[in-house]
């Protein structure tokens, strides 16, 4: 201790360490001007270039495996995978700002001007998104006028400010061409070819290909939001919104996945002769694993599903406890009516079949292909209430029903 005291009470040290202090803070305030000086230069060559820096906030990509997002001075990259064996194609969008220059390398259909204002939608999953960020006017342009359940988006048909551009095979590309959107998004596999949307591709509208189902959760496949914010820099809204959608989701799978018993369930119905269920490492598998379900093809591996035959999904229908997702129908009567063997499965038997179908409106579209893609928690809400009833009392169905 006495020498101690000695070494810090040295007159000789105590002026050395001073000095020592008096350089430290001389470097760093040199390092700060420097780096403001820099900072500086940089805004000013932007400004000379006429280009306007990214001030609309930033996202983090945690959950979706289908696309990411980066940040640059003057422009965003938007970068979308396709997922092929061992190795994964990246097809790269340019997002920027009205006025900016776009980078160096990227086509006149692979540059994106933002905000984008006009977007044509050819699936319900960009009438969900555009909601989502507040944004249902962008929508100018519909594969179908159909099947929609936004408020919003339906008043702006009725008033003309949405035409229908046609589906799959019967794309009117001169009407979108004429329209000279800032956007053209479609579902989508990344690994097929724009063949179908090449017309418009070589007119230089850009086409992004959205590929949602293909991720293994519903988190995942909500994030897809994220694209959309940085489409129209609602980053900050947006993070905040999914914010809370993710923490309630973990919270109820928490629950879901602690609860001690796990009905067996048996999901979909026969469509053209196959029975399809969801493959093992699907996100309809991830929503029964996070809702407490046992599930007999959770060890199988893909995102899509499984052509099954009758005669092998009949042994465990006859014993499940619950049968999820039976296709369209809204009454026992109906399914009575397809399959007379189907009524002597233990859910037909026991009234324990749920449908995803609560929230059909007049025009027969059903909004859980809507906006259920991005509440995953009300959906998981929902599961959890039929399976296991005591753990959320007070849920009231908002996407399923009993199938009576």
């Amino acid at each position: 201790m006495i020498i101690k005291n000695r070494i810090y009470s040295s007159p000789g040290l105590g002026i050395t360490f001073r000095l020592y202090l008096s350089l430290a803070a001389f470097l760093a305030s040199g390092l700060l001007w420097m780096a403001s000086c820099q900072q500086s230069q940089h805004r000013q060559t932007l400004r000379e270039n006429g280009q306007s820096k990214i001030t609309s906030g930033r996202t983090e990509i945690k959950y979706a495996k289908g696309f990411d997002i980066e940040y640059f001075d003057t422009y965003k990259l938007i970068k979308v995978f396709n997922h092929s064996a061992n190795s994964v194609d990246t097809i790269k969008y340019a997002l920027v700002p009205t006025g900016n220059a776009a980078p160096k390398g990227f086509t006149k259909s692979r540059v994106i001007e933002i905000p984008v204002k006009e977007l044509v939608g050819m699936s319900s999953l960009q009438i969900a998104m555009a909601d989502f960020v507040d944004s249902p006017d962008i929508l100018k342009g519909l594969a179908s006028l159909k099947y929609v359940t936004s408020p919003k988006v339906r008043q702006n048909i009725k008033s003309g400010k949405v035409i229908e551009v046609g589906e799959e095979g019967t794309i009117n590309k001169e009407a979108i061409i004429a329209m000279k959107p800032g956007l053209v998004m479609a579902m989508g596999n990344p690994s097929a070819s724009f063949k179908r949307y090449q017309t418009l591709v070589d007119a230089g509208v850009p086409v992004l290909l959205v590929s949602e189902w293909l991720e293994n959760t519903p988190l995942g496949r909500a994030e897809w939001v994220k694209l959309m914010a940085a489409l129209v820099n609602k980053e900050e809204l947006v993070n905040k919104k999914f914010g809370l959608i993710e923490k309630e989701y973990i919270r109820l799978a928490q629950l879901g996945r602690n609860a001690v018993m796990k009905p067996h369930i048996i999901v979909g119905m026969p469509y053209k002769g196959s029975w399809f269920v969801p493959d093992g490492t699907s996100f309809m598998t991830r929503f029964f694993k996070d809702a407490g379900a046992s599930y007999n093809w959770y060890d199988v591996k893909g995102t899509g599903s499984m052509g099954m035959t009758f005669e092998s999904v009949a042994p465990i229908a006859l014993k499940a406890d619950y049968w999820i997702n039976s296709g369209t129908a809204h009454s026992k009567a109906d399914i009575a009516a397809l399959d007379v063997r189907y009524t002597y499965f233990k859910p037909y038997k026991n009234n324990t079949i749920y449908n995803f179908n609560k929230k059909v409106n007049d025009l027969g579209s059903n909004d859980y292909w809507e906006s259920g893609v991005v509440n995953p928690h009300i959906v998981l809400s929902d599961l959890i209430k039929i399976l296991h009833p005591g753990i959320l009392p007070h849920h009231e169905l908002v996407y399923y029903k009993q199938i009576k």
